[in-house]
């Protein structure tokens, strides 16, 4: 083959022959500022490609930040409890896979509860999610958590006004008595506007591999938008606390995203190593903000 195309030919085969990378050109490719010098030679447009550069690069180095992190959690007894919640699409799984993708299985949980079993609907409605709660030198990832009682619940007319507002009575203080115990609960909140939901929602009908993704109860999503809004920032209003905090972060772009969702985790331990990082474990700012920042300019 005379040439090495860098993208799929529906988009190589409307390149004129001189924006194409050739084998000699690659073969001069040692890094990153060699490929961009070539791809500017050819006059291609490489905004989008070292992005993706960026991200991969960033995103190993924190990868061995989490690794080292989760050592330290173990090696110190830690108990860490990370709560992954936001509207359906704003990349909460996606997030959560880059997070756990490199770190030790014996150490950690990934839990995703499907809906109360008929057993489950007469107990305390804490009880299924407190024997998910960490073991000494074990993290937990949350994919949706007892918040679903706080937003999805209401919303859909899943639980009855009575619950919910025992509910919202009763959730500082459980979440007081985790603190007070010594674990360690991390709520992030993915903020995504209702664009760009449409837009992933238009994704999955259309990706054979992600039909399994779109429920009933997410198509109801942009329907309820404003309902949901509501009880989000009910939610906010009455859960924000000084020691079990909300952190919210700015999904609309999934890939940033995942990186600063990696480094609010990581900023939050004095694990050991940290000093050595070769990126930034402190997150942007303008990506990852505490509710009573961003009040007034939610998404």
């Amino acid at each position: 083959m005379s040439e090495f195309l860098i993208t799929d030919h529906s988009v190589t085969n409307k390149l004129k022959p001189s924006q194409r990378l050739t084998n000699l050109d690659f073969s001069q490719i040692k890094n990153r500022a060699d490929l961009e010098a070539a791809l500017q030679r050819k006059g291609r447009d490489y905004g989008k490609a070292m992005f993706n550069v960026e991200y991969e690069r960033q995103l190993e180095q924190l990868q061995v930040e989490l690794v080292k992190w989760q050592r330290w959690v173990a090696e110190t007894k830690q108990r860490v409890a990370v709560i992954f919640e936001g509207r359906d699409a704003a990349g909460k799984g996606g997030s959560i896979k880059r997070f756990v993708e490199h770190m030790n299985p014996r150490s950690l949980r990934v839990v995703a509860l499907n809906k109360p079993t008929d057993l489950e609907l007469g107990q305390w409605y804490f009880r299924r999610y407190i024997k998910e709660l960490p073991n000494a030198g074990e993290i937990v990832f949350f994919d949706r958590s007892w918040y679903n009682r706080a937003v999805v619940e209401p919303v859909m007319g899943f639980c009855t006004e009575d619950h919910y507002q025992q509910f919202m009575r009763q959730v500082p203080e459980f979440e007081h008595m985790l603190f007070e115990d010594g674990v360690h609960v991390i709520k992030l909140w993915f903020s995504i506007t209702k664009e760009e939901q449409s837009r992933r929602f238009d994704d999955r009908r259309s990706n054979p591999l992600k039909h399994w993704k779109l429920s009933p109860v997410d198509e109801k999503g942009q329907e309820m938008w404003e309902r949901y809004t509501y009880y989000k920032e009910q939610m906010f209003a009455r859960t924000h606390t000084t020691f079990c905090p909300w952190t919210i972060i700015k999904t609309n772009t999934k890939k940033v995203a995942r990186l600063e969702s990696i480094r609010h985790v990581l900023s939050k331990f004095e694990y050991q190593g940290k000093e050595n990082a070769n990126t930034t474990v402190l997150p942007d700012p303008n990506v990852v903000m505490r509710f009573h920042r961003s009040i007034y300019k939610l998404i």
